[in-house]
C-alpha cells in the first residue's frame, strides 16, 4: 500500500481494517447497511441474524432500495462463500459489547476476516444512541459518504418537540416497550438497557420498567402481568421474529377497557439522524393523541 492510496478505519474492537484503496463494495449486517444508506453509502449486499429469515426483515431495512441490494440470507444459510458472492471489499458488522460479529457463527466470522477487511461497530447498551450514530457517521465519511441530510437539526428538532409535548401533558401516559412472544406471554424491555429508550426517558417520557427478576434486557411476563403495568402507550416490537401485536387474542389491558395506543418499535434501530427523528416523531404523535382522548 502506498501512503496516497491506503485506506484504514479503526473499529470498535480496536482493530484496524485496511485496504489498498477506499472500499466501494460494502457488505453489511442489515441494521448497519440501512444506517449507512442514510449516510450516503450504498451497500452492495446485506445479511441478517439468526432471528431473520430468507427475506430481509422490512422493520430493519429503513429506506434501503432492496431491489438494488443483494440480501445474502441469515442464520445457518450464511457461510463464507455466500457472504462473498458479490465480491465485497469491506464487511461492516455490529456487536453487542464483546467484539463478536452479531449474526455470524464465530468460525464463519474468523474465515471471513481472513478474506476481506471487516469493520465492527458496537451497538450495545453501554453506548448512547448518539455515540453509535457518531461512529456510523465516521465510517460513512471514511467511505466517501455525503453525510446525513439535516443531521444536526432533524433529531434536535424532534427531541425538542417531544420534550415540549411531554411538558404540555396534564398527565403523562405510562409507556411500556415490549416484544410479543405469543398468546401467553410477552418480553417486556428494561428501558435502561436500550439506548433509544434511554433517550425517551431523558426527554421525560414515562417509561415503565418490568419487575426486577430474571432477564438482563427483557423480563418474560404473562399478558396479565404486562397489563398490570397499566400502559397507555405500547412500543411494540415490529421485527419479523416478533408476533404481531394485532395477532394476540385480547391482551389483558384491552379487556380492562383501557385504550392503548401502539407505536412500532424496532429494537435494532437504524442509527442515523433521520431514523432517530422519525421514531421520536411517532412517539410524540402518540402522546399528543393520548392527550386528545
Amino acid at each position: 500500500m502506498t501512503e496516497q492510496s491506503a485506506w484504514s478505519f479503526a473499529d470498535d474492537r480496536g482493530q484496524l481494517a485496511t485496504a489498498d484503496s477506499r472500499p466501494s463494495r460494502v457488505l453489511a449486517y442489515i441494521q448497519a447497511g440501512a444506517t449507512l444508506w442514510d449516510y450516503g453509502i450504498h451497500p452492495e449486499g446485506i445479511f441478517g441474524s439468526g432471528h431473520d429469515g430468507p427475506e430481509p426483515d422490512l422493520a430493519k431495512t429503513g429506506t434501503l432500495p432492496l431491489e438494488a441490494v443483494d440480501y445474502r440470507g441469515a442464520g445457518a444459510d450464511l457461510d463464507v462463500e455466500t457472504l462473498l458472492r458479490g465480491a465485497p471489499d469491506l464487511v461492516v458488522a455490529v456487536s453487542y459489547g464483546h467484539g463478536q460479529l452479531y449474526g455470524l457463527d464465530p468460525d464463519t466470522a474468523k474465515h471471513l476476516e481472513e478474506r476481506v477487511p471487516v469493520v465492527v461497530i458496537d451497538v450495545g447498551q453501554a453506548r448512547t444512541l448518539d455515540q453509535v450514530s457518531g461512529r456510523f457517521a465516521e465510517l460513512a465519511h471514511a467511505l466517501g459518504g455525503e453525510g446525513a441530510p439535516d443531521a444536526a437539526n432533524g433529531p434536535a428538532a424532534a427531541r425538542e418537540r417531544l420534550r415540549a409535548v411531554v411538558s404540555a401533558l396534564p398527565q403523562a401516559p405510562r409507556v411500556v416497550a415490549l416484544s410479543p412472544a405469543g398468546q401467553e406471554q410477552a418480553y417486556v424491555a428494561r428501558p435502561q438497557m436500550w439506548p433509544e429508550l434511554r433517550v425517551l426517558a431523558e426527554l421525560g417520557v414515562g417509561l415503565v420498567p418490568p419487575p426486577d427478576g430474571a432477564g438482563v434486557n427483557w423480563a418474560t411476563l404473562g399478558w396479565e402481568e404486562a397489563a398490570a403495568l397499566e400502559p397507555g402507550i405500547v412500543l411494540a416490537d415490529v421485527r419479523s421474529n416478533a408476533v404481531p401485536l394485532g395477532d394476540i387474542a385480547a391482551p389483558e389491558w384491552q379487556d380492562a377497557g383501557r385504550r392503548v395506543r401502539t407505536v412500532p418499535w424496532n429494537p435494532e434501530p437504524l442509527c442515523s439522524p433521520q431514523a432517530h427523528a422519525r421514531f421520536l416523531a411517532l412517539v410524540a404523535d402518540a402522546l399528543e393523541e393520548s392527550s386528545a382522548g
